[in-house]
């Protein structure tokens, strides 16, 4: 294997960085809709992609099977319903909780394999899966305590969880045909479709919002997306996928710490508590699949894709 021609380490550094921008730009762009922040991130980050999937990668799209756009149609659905609802938990909940509980993604993903692939748990991802939820628990109920609106966000959140895990379980054949940058950008324009029709139902302006909301949808397709997403999914050519897994469970406290100073956002005791245990659930689950993972997934093909989304 080659040199990589800077420290991958630095590349999975700059990525959390970069991922934990995403719940801060989502909050800045308050007077936006959900639905609508979502379809500018997705929209822009695809016409960024265009040039370089067009001149570089339009010869696989003649690989795409009529499978393949089904399942990249579920996949792009999915994804864009991903984004909704975790965009919209943020204006209910904090960005501690609410990336916390995002966060959550491996257990769900697992779980699905188990219900769908018919994959067995070790003992000790049982355990760690168990740490993770208990956490979540206490994190919810502290929000409870505080408003119930509060707690109808952290259920947006895990609901976020749950359809990011449809989106990679049901894109998971598709992207082992297709390059990383022509399968993001196929799934990109198709969640983009489905963003606009949704947003044209529920009647939701495109245009009319401040100058520097643009300013946040382009971050948003450019930061967490670009630098966050893709300097991850390069770093998977020289480190494990449990080294870039557990960079990635940093984000919460990369998001928990960029709130306090640009929203003035506290994290509360409970919040403290909760988050400790989902994250060293979290660490503890991806300590115990590793293995497994590596017998199961080649490291150009992993699920690693998952929560780099966010």
């Amino acid at each position: 294997m080659r040199i990589p021609p800077f420290n991958p380490y630095i590349a999975v550094v700059t990525g959390v960085i970069a991922g934990s921008t995403s719940a801060i730009l989502v909050k800045l762009a308050n007077q936006a809709p959900a639905a609508i922040i979502a379809n500018y991130r997705l929209l822009l980050a695809v016409i960024l992609m265009a040039p370089v999937v067009l001149l570089k990668y339009r010869h696989e799209f003649k690989y795409i099977q009529g499978k393949d756009w089904l399942l990249s149609v579920m996949a792009g659905i999915f994804l864009a319903f991903h984004f909704i609802v975790w965009f919209e938990s943020l204006d209910y909940t904090s960005v501690a909780s609410s990336v916390v509980l995002v966060t959550l993604q491996p257990i769900f993903a697992f779980l699905g394999t188990y219900l769908f692939f018919k994959e067995r748990f070790s003992y000790g991802a049982i355990i760690s899966m168990i740490i993770a939820l208990l956490g979540s628990v206490i994190i919810s109920w502290g929000d409870f305590q505080i408003s119930g609106v509060a707690l109808f966000g952290d259920m947006l959140a895990l609901l976020g969880a749950v359809l990011v895990t449809g989106y990679l379980l049901v894109g998971q054949q598709v992207r082992k045909r297709l390059s990383l940058m022509t399968y993001t950008f196929v799934v990109y324009g198709i969640s983009s479709v489905t963003l606009i029709v949704y947003n044209l139902i529920g009647q939701n302006p495109f245009f009319g919002y401040p100058a520097d909301h643009w300013l946040v949808f382009l971050g948003l397709a450019i930061f967490p997306t670009f630098f966050g997403h893709t300097l991850f999914n390069w770093a998977l050519k020289w480190l494990s996928t449990a080294t870039i897994s557990m960079g990635v469970v940093f984000e919460p406290v990369g998001a928990s710490i960029l709130a306090y100073f640009i929203l003035g956002e506290t994290v509360t005791s409970s919040q403290w508590l909760g988050g400790t245990i989902v994250l060293v659930g979290l660490f503890l689950f991806i300590m115990s699949t590793t293995k497994k993972r590596k017998v199961t997934l080649s490291r150009k093909h992993s699920n690693t894709e998952r929560s780099y989304m966010d």
